[in-house]
């Protein structure tokens, strides 16, 4: 989808299965509206009867209808009160799951180039600017325009020549409402961009914070936050100063127009012009109902051109970056993955891997070791469709990787790596990825990868903690491990899966990995045990992006070469 079908369907989400609420919302709100003109016309009365003028009603029959407003008026405040939050709640509701279904429709590779805070922000801070600019504003807008309306009706009839000097008095706050509102916009999509500096700033000390301590960094880190604060919270205020400076004008131009029209009426009831005390009191109040629509209409434009900026701009994020189309994969592979002259660089010029040619077959495994840099991790990525800008090709049982649909890999592929995400969930939840599966299946893959103990001593409810962290480095690469099984992914690509383990664990995770049968194995690792090396079906040697040999342990040791040098080493 693009942009503009993607803009167009996060406005829709707001509104799907939700037009009950707010058309009571509405009218609500224009029967609110009516209430108000009708108490500037019964105060007109009330003051008529009070003064004996000619034609005044009743005092009892206005105390009847002072009643039956009264009554009228609480219960549409009731409505109000029920309809506007169901409407927000459940319009903010399937606004959030529509952005988070896009968001998650996005490849690996597409979201890598991404900024998580981009969308942290939207979630958060600029959906509440949407709530309350957009949302919020729809009926307060009805709102404003029946009383700006009915007032000039009401006006029209008591007296042409009263509500013409009234429109003249009013010129000075609609000028200045259109002038100052038209400067609000701007500054509220200021205040997204720095909510998203700051909100990447907060999440990048947070992670960092075990770098921050043990380079006691704390003062510089410091800084950058004051920095990072200080100029959102600079931005803010300039918007808040813009506002202040909108009500401000509104509320001066108002109360000089008001003054205005109780001086003009005032003369031309005292000189005897038909108009009444009531009725120059009545224009008084009605010209609430006039300015406070001039002055809040041109806010609430602006606030609502803000919100819909910061849903356009989202739609933006959303569409960029998006990978569509493409075959699918294999269910399972069959015959293998191939990898033809693979040349890759991450900038343009400097290859990583350079004229890689290999073939992995289906259902074996193998070792890719080498020195940092020389493009072990690279390589994965790229069989995981990190980037489909390398040169070459890459065939999956003869089908090229960039013409496969990505979601559709996914079915076929999954990945180990070195830092395993574990969310503040339970050990279940971890494991099936908040899915259903059969038990036996389940037992199966929590077997095989030996979490049977940690199931039965903790119990499958025990919660991880945020990020794992009630959970050992083994523990976490094991729940990785069932996480596979269970998706009964027919290739298991593993980066570095043991770096940060101790020994005995690093060896068991990987004796795990090595006893999974049927199913594809390609594992980068640093781990040189002879036991376990001797296991693989082939071993790939890599050095500064080529393969500098390939074979099994023992043809390697045999070359004595390059692979035999790294080996002595680690020993």
């Amino acid at each position: 989808m693009n942009k503009e079908e993607i803009y167009r369907e996060l406005r829709r989400s707001l509104f799907r299965h939700n037009h009950a609420p707010l058309i009571a919302d509405c009218i609500a709100l224009v029967l609110t509206g009516v209430f108000g003109i009708a108490v500037s016309w019964l105060m007109q009365q009330l003051i008529d009867a009070a003064s004996g003028a000619e034609g005044a009603r009743p005092l009892k029959e206005l105390v009847i209808l002072t009643g039956v407003m009264l009554i009228g008026f609480l219960t549409v405040l009731l409505v109000d009160y029920i309809a506007q939050p169901c409407f927000i709640r459940r319009a903010l509701r399937q606004y959030r799951e529509t952005v988070f279904s896009k968001l998650t429709g996005k490849s690996i590779s597409s979201f890598r180039q991404e900024s998580t805070a981009t969308y942290v922000s939207a979630l958060t801070n600029d959906t509440t600017s949407v709530e309350q600019n957009y949302l919020a504003a729809l009926p307060m807008m009805t709102y404003m325009l029946v009383s700006f309306f009915g007032a000039l009706a009401l006006m029209l009839w008591y007296s042409p020549l009263m509500t013409a000097i009234a429109a003249g008095l009013t010129v000075i706050p609609l000028a200045a409402s259109l002038i100052t509102g038209s400067r609000l916009a701007p500054a509220e999509k200021q205040v997204s961009t720095r909510n998203k500096e700051f909100t990447a700033a907060v999440s990048d000390c947070l992670n960092g914070f075990p770098v921050v301590k043990s380079f006691r960094a704390e003062r510089e880190i410091m800084d950058l936050f004051r920095r990072k604060n200080s100029d959102l919270e600079k931005d803010k205020f300039r918007r808040l100063r813009i506002k202040a400076m909108v009500e401000m004008i509104g509320n001066i131009t108002g109360i000089i127009a008001q003054l205005g029209v109780f001086l003009v009426g005032a003369y031309l009831a005292l000189s005897g012009r038909g108009l009444t005390a009531g009725i120059v009191i009545a224009f008084v109040n009605l010209m609430n109902n006039i300015l406070t629509p001039i002055a809040k209409i041109p806010e609430l434009l602006a606030g609502r051109k803000a919100a819909l900026g910061l849903i356009d701009k989202l739609s933006e994020a959303l569409a960029g970056n998006r990978e569509t189309g493409g075959n699918e994969a294999p269910e399972t592979l069959n015959t293998g993955i191939r990898l033809e002259n693979v040349s890759y660089g991450y900038e343009k010029g400097k290859d990583v891997l350079c004229g890689v040619d290999a073939f992995f077959e289906a259902g074996k495994s193998y070792a890719v070791v080498g020195g940092s840099g020389s493009g072990k991790s690279t390589l994965l990525n790229l069989l995981m469709a990190g980037s489909t800008d390398y040169r070459g090709a890459i065939r999956l049982d003869g089908t090229e990787l960039r013409d496969v649909a990505p979601d559709s890999l996914y079915g076929l592929m999954s990945m180990i790596q070195q830092n395993v995400f574990v969310f503040d969930a339970s050990i279940k939840d971890n494991v099936t990825m908040f899915r259903d599966f059969p038990e036996g299946e389940l037992d199966e893959a929590i077997a095989h990868a030996h979490l049977s103990d940690l199931f039965r001593e903790r119990g499958e409810e025990y919660r991880c903690g945020e990020n794992g962290s009630g959970l050992s480095g083994g523990e976490k690469q094991r729940i990785s491990i069932a996480r596979s099984l269970l998706r009964k992914s027919s290739v298991l690509l593993v980066d570095e899966a043991t770096a940060a383990l101790d020994a005995e664990t690093a060896y068991r995770v990987s004796e795990d990995i090595l006893d999974l049968d049927g199913v594809t194995r390609i594992v980068v690792t640093h781990t040189l045990e002879e036991s376990l090396l001797k296991r693989y079906d082939g071993i790939m040697v890599l050095r500064n992006g080529r393969i500098e040999e390939n074979g099994s342990f023992d043809e390697l040791m045999a070359k004595d070469g390059y692979f035999r040098a790294l080996y002595t080493v680690a020993q």
